[in-house]
C-alpha cells in the first residue's frame, strides 16, 4: 500500500511540534515491542512460535519504520528512521511504559501482547479517519496487521488461561503484574487532548471503553479475573520510563552507536 507523501499545512512550528511528538509516540511503541519480541527468536517453546512472534515483530518494525519516517520530515532537520531509532537518547523515547516490560515466560510475553493488541486495534481504527491524511494511510494499513496480532495473542491468552493448572496460574500471574501499565494507554494528556482537538487523533473515551469490553471478552472465555485498578507510577509516553528500558536500548542501538554512518 502506498502512503502518501507529507501534508505541507502542519500549521504553526507548535502544532508541528506536538505533531511530531504524537508521531514518535506510536512510532516508539511498535518499535520498543518490535525489540522486545526479537529477544524470542530462536527461544519460544515451539517453533511455529518461535516464527508467530517473529512475523508480529516485523510488522510493528515496519510500522515504526513508516511512522519514523514521517516524524523525521515533520521534524525537518535531516534524521531519518534509523537516527530516529538509533541515535535518541532514553529520555527522548516516548513509547507507554508496558511495552518496554522484560519478556518474563511465554504466558508474560502473551499477555503484554494481548493487552498491547487491544488496544492499538482500537486506536489504529479510529486514526485511520485522521485528518491527517499522512496517519490515516499508516493506521490503515497497520490496523490489517493488527487484527492478525489481536486474533494470534487473544487465541494464546484462552487456550493457556483455560487450559491446565499450571498454565491459568501463570497468565493470572502475568495478567496482576502488567495490569498496571494500561491505565497509560486510555489515559489522555495535554498532548492527546490536542491532537484529538485537531482531528488528528480520535477521542480517548470510546476507545478506552472498546478496548475494556475487548479485554473482558477474551477474559471471560479464558476463565481469567480481570485485576482490580492500581495506581500507576510511571508514563513512557511523557519520556519517564522505568528502569528496563535503558537495557533495551543499550542493546539495540550498540551497533548503530558503536560504527555511526556504516552500511553494509
Amino acid at each position: 500500500m502506498n502512503v502518501p507523501a507529507a501534508a505541507t499545512d502542519v500549521g504553526t512550528p507548535a502544532d508541528a511540534a506536538s505533531r511530531l511528538r504524537y508521531m514518535l509516540r506510536l512510532a516508539d511503541a511498535s518499535l520498543v515491542l518490535a525489540q522486545r519480541l526479537g529477544e524470542w527468536i530462536g527461544h519460544a517453546p515451539a517453533l511455529e512460535e518461535d516464527l508467530g512472534l517473529a512475523n508480529t515483530a516485523l510488522d510493528l518494525m515496519g510500522q515504526a519504520r513508516l511512522l519514523l519516517s514521517y516524524a523525521g520530515e515533520l521534524e525537518g532537520r535531516g534524521r531519518d528512521e534509523d537516527a530516529l531509532a538509533f541515535q535518541r537518547e532514553e529520555h527522548e523515547f516516548v513509547n507507554p511504559t508496558l511495552v518496554e516490560q522484560p519478556n518474563g515466560d511465554f504466558a508474560h510475553t502473551i499477555v503484554r501482547q494481548f493487552l498491547f493488541d487491544a488496544w492499538q486495534h482500537e486506536l489504529y481504527a479510529g486514526l485511520a479517519s485522521s485528518s491527517d491524511a499522512r496517519l490515516a494511510a499508516i493506521a490503515a494499513k497497520a490496523l490489517k496487521e493488527t487484527r492478525y496480532h489481536f486474533g494470534y495473542s487473544s487465541g494464546w491468552v484462552v487456550r493457556l488461561g483455560d487450559g491446565t493448572e499450571e498454565s491459568q496460574a501463570r497468565m493470572q500471574r502475568a495478567l496482576e503484574a502488567l495490569w498496571p501499565y494500561t491505565s497509560e494507554l486510555v489515559e489522555t494528556d495535554a498532548l492527546d487532548r490536542g491532537m484529538i482537538a485537531a482531528g488528528v487523533a480520535p477521542p480517548m473515551a470510546p476507545i478506552a471503553a472498546a478496548w475494556s469490553a475487548r479485554v473482558d471478552s477474551v477474559l471471560r472465555e479464558a476463565t481469567l479475573a480481570r485485576p482490580a485498578e492500581s495506581s500507576f507510577r510511571w508514563y513512557g509516553k511523557q519520556g519517564r520510563h522505568s528502569e528496563h528500558l535503558g537495557y533495551l536500548l543499550a542493546e539495540m542501538q550498540h551497533l548503530s552507536r558503536t560504527h555511526p554512518g556504516a552500511s553494509w
